[in-house]
């Protein structure tokens, strides 16, 4: 391998995107970015729901090396953060390395020439020397199986793939889901609704969000001495990074001190949004602090007390012709219903088939479940690198920090082969064993090892395969170096 070999990078969201701008400056000529979406951005393209956006602060969710400091919200939009995208194409010119509407399809490792073959939708085939796939976690909307689906004449759709035809104004408008998309678009659709039930199947610890604008003025200041704002914005930075690396990571390794702030954080929020004790009952979580995804807005219990809003507990027993059915007996009428109920994960089924050594689909070894080392390589696929793979996802903090690492370890893995003048280097079962051996035994430690919680961080089995087992310092001390003892090389 040498800075020529062709490598495609599968996926144009943030990490497809970073990881075209950190290796087109490391010298890497021959660099191909595919997307398979019309724009780039990844989930933030995908999802347009109203009131989408981001649950971290904006100072976190960017990168080191593109600060960007002309964010309208403290909290970014969905289009705001696809329009960072665009800007991240246009000023890193990644424009001739970009293939929009292009999608990666197959993927086949040759031996004998030791690289890839990969097929696209319409029909190209391409020689790679290596893959990086930027396929990431949260990309396949999950619609939960309800019976009589297919008879609900009224509109559906899932909170993922919003159908902007549908006038929601004054219709009778069922969502089914309330947690991290739900919180964010029910108070929009409340706004314009007739009615509006939310079909809840478990409450969610949520806390303060403090969004605000940030107004023009404010942005002309910041322009009028950009250095001094980078400089000041860095510092920001760091300081909100570490407090989540501290503090609010101590809910997920449960501390007592962690679990007992973040929880008290949370009911003293729904109590002060919540004065009617029948509704602050229904929405209070009975389970663990951290065992599921700790939410942050300040405007989803508000709309839940107007009255054209109903709060719905009971389990949904089906779907007919005019609404929705559910276990006490009650029977809604709707126009819309409306799935926020997330994205497929555990399962990892990609689009794209990925064949490895001795012709090993990747999606059959990962039929039990994903595994992979350090969440960027697995055993029997060379040259297959993952962002924002298993094992990877965080509850407390940025992922586009987790990105930044997960790339500077990929460069390090193909700047090795460089100088170790081979072209393919794959995992070693035994190290990968070890690995997941001792990333379980770490997150055996945390809430979401407890029996009682079940989340979407857990496969059927209740093997977490999402989620890193410690902080973000200790991923970033854990992909520092690359112990080349641990792969195999050719």
């Amino acid at each position: 391998m040498d800075h020529t070999t062709p490598i495609a990078i599968i996926g144009a969201g943030l990490g497809g995107l970073a990881a075209a701008i950190q290796l087109k400056q490391a010298g890497y000529q021959n660099l191909i970015l595919l997307e398979k979406g019309s724009k780039v951005g990844g989930t933030w393209a995908q999802n347009t729901y109203p009131g989408c956006s981001c649950d971290v602060p904006v100072a976190l969710y960017q990168y080191s090396f593109a600060p960007a400091i002309h964010w309208t919200n403290t909290y970014p939009s969905s289009a705001e953060i696809q329009a960072y995208c665009e800007q991240l194409v246009t000023g890193f010119g990644l424009e001739p390395l970009l293939s929009l509407n292009t999608e990666a399809t197959s993927a086949i490792w040759d031996a004998t020439a030791q690289s890839w073959t990969l097929t696209t939708a319409d029909g190209q085939v391409r020689q790679v020397g290596a893959i990086i796939s930027a396929l990431g976690q949260l990309n396949r909307a999950s619609i939960p199986q309800i019976a009589g689906q297919a008879n609900f004449h009224g509109a559906s759709m899932h909170s993922a793939a919003w159908n902007h035809d549908v006038d929601l104004k004054g219709k009778r408008v069922g969502v089914i889901g309330s947690a991290a998309s739900a919180v964010q678009l029910i108070p929009e659709v409340a706004k314009v609704a007739g009615s509006l039930v939310v079909f809840q199947r478990s409450a969610n610890y949520i806390g303060p969000r403090g969004d605000r604008e940030i107004p023009a003025t404010e942005i002309a200041l910041l322009l009028s001495n950009p250095q001094a704002a980078m400089d000041l914005g860095a510092r920001n930075r760091a300081m909100i990074f570490d407090t989540a690396d501290t503090y609010f990571w101590q809910t997920f390794s449960w501390t007592p001190e962690g679990r007992a702030a973040y929880a008290d954080i949370a009911k003293r929020h729904l109590e002060k949004q919540i004065a009617d004790p029948e509704l602050r009952a229904k929405l209070t979580p009975d389970y663990a602090v951290g065992c599921k995804r700790f939410l942050f807005t300040d405007t989803f219990y508000p709309a839940l007390t107007q009255d054209h809003v109903t709060l719905e507990t009971a389990r949904i027993e089906g779907l007919d012709a005019t609404g929705v059915k559910v276990a006490s007996g009650k029977h809604y009428d709707l126009d819309v219903v409306i799935y926020a109920t997330g994205f497929e994960t555990t399962g990892w089924h990609w689009s794209l088939d990925v064949v490895g050594q001795d012709g090993t689909h990747l999606a059959d070894q990962w039929a039990e479940g994903p595994e992979a080392y350090l969440g960027i390589t697995t055993k029997g696929f060379p040259n297959f690198f993952m962002l924002y793979g298993p094992h990877t996802n965080l509850g407390h903090n940025s992922i586009t920090y987790m990105l930044e690492r997960q790339i500077e370890y990929v460069q390090a893995m193909l700047a090795g082969l460089i100088d170790q003048k081979v072209k393919s280097a794959a995992v070693k079962p035994e190290a990968q064993a070890r690995f997941i051996a001792d990333l379980q035994n770490a997150l055996g430690h945390t809430v979401w090892a407890d029996p009682s919680c079940n989340s979407w961080y857990k496969n059927d089995k209740g093997q977490i395969t999402q989620n890193w087992g410690g902080n973000c310092k200790s991923y970033a001390e854990a992909v520092s170096t690359v112990i080349w003892a641990d792969y195999e090389v050719r």
